[in-house]
């Protein structure tokens, strides 16, 4: 996480900057190499959606050529983008499948080129729940994606999303317990707007906290415990119980790592 005022993408801006990848991407590749872009995280959200206005960055999975890369930056630096504002980085997180393209709709295609898929409804769903992030806005997403189907008259059901996590990620036991037990309880509560407004301040609070938290103690955080320091900041425990468990944690994985001796038999 940065303290640094981040870019704000809109669906607005998205198409323009998606629409110049895509001329600069047929300049330097021609005609004989197309692509695909699709779209995930709020991206998605932005395009598919209206209860959300921006994003500060776009997720997606490329395909396409080595000039793909050029195109990117090409236009990064014409529009004053940050570094990485169109990237492949969610390849390497636990939310990508490689169902993903199997399962995304059509969106757009631009200089006869590049095509734009995304994901929406109930698979955008089983992507937000299998990171289920308590400090950004993984949660509230679903809540906003429930609450729009919902006023379409076209509500998601949870056989639905029970279907899209296992087309995606194998098994419903695949999300953490966390995110089953979520997905769970508001299905069943069906307050979603309701419970987006409510479910959007908590992230942001808890987003606010984990940012101080990692100023306060820098190099605690990690990939593979920031889920876990977020959801005790949302539960209020004290910061010096979070240092002690995390301690306590890697203590065990450090002996765990440690060559048992072993005992000589008796002779």
């Amino acid at each position: 996480m940065s303290s640094e005022k981040q870019f704000e993408f809109t669906k607005d801006n998205i198409d323009l900057y998606l629409k110049e990848v895509a001329k600069e991407y047929r300049k330097q590749a021609g005609n004989k190499m197309p692509a695909e872009l699709v779209l995930i995280g709020g991206a998605s959200v932005l395009i598919n959606y209206g209860f959300r206005n921006m994003t500060t960055d776009i997720d997606a999975l490329i395909q396409a050529a080595s000039a793909m890369k050029d195109a990117i930056n090409r236009v990064g630096d014409r529009y004053d983008l940050p570094h990485g504002w169109l990237n492949a980085d969610f390849t390497n997180t636990d939310s990508y499948s490689v169902k993903l393209s199997q399962f995304s709709v059509y969106y757009k295609t631009y200089a006869n080129i590049v095509t734009i898929r995304t994901v929406e409804a109930e698979y955008l769903i089983a992507m937000k729940l299998r990171s289920g992030r308590q400090y950004k806005s993984d949660l509230s997403d679903i809540l906003g994606i429930l609450s729009e189907h919902q006023k379409r008259g076209t509500p998601i059901s949870m056989e639905q999303i029970r279907r899209a996590v296992s087309d995606l990620y194998g098994a419903w036991e695949s999300l953490p317990e966390t995110s089953q037990a979520f997905i769970e309880n508001v299905m069943e509560d069906g307050r979603f707007e309701e419970l987006y407004e409510q479910t959007a301040s908590g992230e942001k609070e808890v987003g606010a906290l984990l940012l101080q938290f990692e100023q306060n103690y820098p190099h605690v955080v990690t990939g593979k415990n920031v889920n876990e320091i977020a959801g005790n900041l949302q539960k209020k425990t004290d910061r010096a119980s979070i240092l002690a468990k995390l301690r306590e944690k890697n203590a065990e994985v450090e002996q765990s790592k440690t060559p048992q001796k072993q005992e000589e038999p008796e002779r």
